[in-house]
């Protein structure tokens, strides 16, 4: 027989990679292609599912001969990605509109009022969520149940049309499977579950009636440990694949990333950069912290809640800096390059810790959790004739980890326990300097991963050989491969530690000077 691969696909919010992953966790070969959002009027975010579906085909016919392995060996194909986005399609599995994302908010209460029938959550239906779910619908309208909400009071010929809804990772799913499924975990956002139990198959029928969506229009349960079933085989056929290919049921992004780097057991704590910033450990119940945004969901692995905990913007802050500040094209001149993050390690290690007094502030669309408040917005404090761009670029970074570590305080009250160190992936784990900021601002190691960009995808891959039977979840800490260990430097805890509490401070007394939004 020869070597086994999975198939690891993760589609996150602006980009789609696949990777060939064997049971040693080596990735043979890895692409990614960018995914375009789509906005509209009144915050409305969509992208179009058939492009999505098309962009991952063209991907695996790339990936596969880039790998060089025998198409005979890829056992099973899982799909990722991001979640709390809504794809309604019909009987035959068509999309019946495009996809509504996540950062979409045209289903927040405020503005389905405008619609008939929608009668809203009085404060009885949001405790029961609390109390059965973990998650009651959000007051921003961007979690699944309330998605699936907009498109029935504002698109009741879409509705209508449509035989189910599902998350992005289960959409694609169904297009290799014909399957239309999903599981405690895919779902997570869609709000009709009892977490108080691990391993549901059923819909609770309280939570399924609150929603006000008609209980058929619900994708069918199956297990987070579930094989779906084997490629279509004209799927098979067009990607060149074999017909005993699995498609196994997949996982969101950040469970995906929480399975790589073991936050199901343990005594560490994960933290994922990417567009936003991520917090993942695990507990072994549910409970939900109303006050700062943070609870436990299930976890992949059978009797393990992982705590997810999103800080809002995080690598984007940096990408903002670069591309508006440092790199613009504008009226002024076009300074544009191609790749704008080149110089950024060294203009981090050239600027002193603490960069020099000044404290930036991170909320560029608001702040979540450990305090939720949409208005909040950045700025730069302590600029002198002295100031430099060199500084202003590491203060921006060391934003995003003041941020990150007042989030990590929270999450450690929350499980009762001190990290006694982080795993560090995403996109700005890239960065050698980042991880030395985070391990000198949290002063505790930070082990950066490699191939941190694919680190969802890799943690998809394990799942699928698990669920195979080819490994155990013991196997995975051994799987992955640590890049680096970065030590904190302790000569700075003092004056990071007297900086954090100024970034406290502005995070208080600018919030009251902001115009409301």
């Amino acid at each position: 027989m020869t070597e086994p691969y999975i198939l690891s696909l993760d589609q996150g919010t602006t980009n789609v990679k696949a990777c060939l992953v064997n049971q040693k966790g080596e990735m043979a070969a890895g692409l990614s292609s960018p995914l375009q959002l789509i906005h509209i009027g009144d915050d409305g975010v969509e992208q179009d599912p058939a492009v999505i579906w098309s962009t991952v085909k063209q991907l695996i016919r790339q990936v596969v001969p880039k790998a060089n392995v025998p198409v005979e060996s890829i056992v099973g194909i899982i799909c990722t990605g991001q979640y709390s986005s809504i794809v309604p399609v019909d009987a035959s599995g068509n999309p019946t509109m495009n996809m509504v994302m996540h950062l979409d908010s045209r289903g927040a209460p405020r503005k389905l009022r405008r619609y008939d029938g929608f009668k809203g959550d009085h404060l009885w239906k949001q405790y029961q969520w609390l109390r059965i779910h973990g998650i009651p619908p959000l007051k921003s309208g961007i979690d699944s149940v309330s998605h699936m909400r907009f498109i029935k009071y504002a698109h009741p010929d879409v509705y209508e049309r449509a035989a189910t809804s599902l998350e992005p990772v289960d959409y694609l799913t169904m297009k290799f499977s014909g399957q239309a499924t999903a599981n405690q975990c895919t779902s997570i956002l869609m709000l009709g579950i009892d977490n108080r139990r691990l391993n549901q198959v059923t819909y609770h029928p309280k939570l399924i009636s609150y929603s006000g969506v008609d209980r058929e229009k619900w994708p069918r349960l199956i297990s987070p440990d579930a094989i779906v079933g084997t490629i279509l085989p004209d799927v098979a056929q067009e990607l060149g694949l074999s017909l005993k290919t699995k498609i196994v049921t997949g996982a969101n992004d950040i469970q995906a990333g929480g399975v790589a780097t073991s936050a199901f057991k343990g005594t560490h704590g994960v933290i994922s950069i990417g567009t936003t910033g991520v917090m993942i450990t695990h507990v072994d119940f549910k409970r939900t912290d109303l006050k700062h945004l943070i609870g436990s969901a299930p976890s992949p692995v059978p009797g393990t809640y992982f705590v997810i905990a999103e800080n809002g913007l995080a690598g984007k802050v940096v990408e903002f800096f670069l591309e508006e500040l440092i790199y613009p094209n504008d009226r002024f001149a076009d300074h544009g390059v191609h790749e704008k993050f080149a110089a950024l390690d060294k203009v981090l290690a050239s600027v002193p810790p603490g960069s020099n007094g000044l404290i930036f502030l991170p909320w560029l669309a608001g702040s979540t959790a450990p305090v939720e408040d949409i208005g909040m917005r950045g700025g730069i404090l302590n600029m002198s004739l002295d100031t430099t761009r060199e500084a202003l670029a590491k203060a921006a970074v060391e934003g995003v980890m003041f941020n990150l570590h007042w989030l990590g305080k929270t999450v450690e009250k929350f499980t009762k326990r001190s990290f006694s160190h982080l795993l560090f992936y995403g996109g700005g784990a890239q960065s050698a300097e980042t991880g030395q900021i985070m391990a000198d601002v949290f002063q505790l190691p930070v082990h950066r991963v490699a191939e941190p960009d694919y680190t969802v995808a890799r943690g998809g891959a394990f799942l699928a050989f698990q669920r195979l039977g080819l490994l155990t979840y013991d196997d995975f800490e051994r799987l992955l491969s640590i890049q680096e260990i970065v030590e904190p430097r302790h000569e700075y805890a003092e004056m990071y530690a007297r900086r954090f509490e100024q970034f406290l401070a502005a995070f208080k007394k600018t919030r009251t000077l902001l115009t409301p939004c």
